[in-house]
């Protein structure tokens, strides 16, 4: 799975809001890649913030 599907699949898996850490550590991937996929996700609208420094699906 790509990892932009894996990020994806860890918010619906989650049903709750997460931070990029959280991201990191259920889908075992380096912080920094996380990050960049979720810079993009928010950028095309994919997620969006419902509190501070945390992120859902849209």
């Amino acid at each position: 799975m790509h990892d932009r599907e894996t990020v994806i699949q860890a918010f619906r898996d989650a049903g709750e809001p997460l931070n990029a850490g959280k991201v990191a550590e259920l889908t075992a991937l380096d912080r920094k890649v996380v990050d960049k996929i979720m810079a993009a996700l928010k950028d095309e609208g994919v997620i969006v913030s419902p509190k501070r420094c945390y992120w859902a699906l849209k």
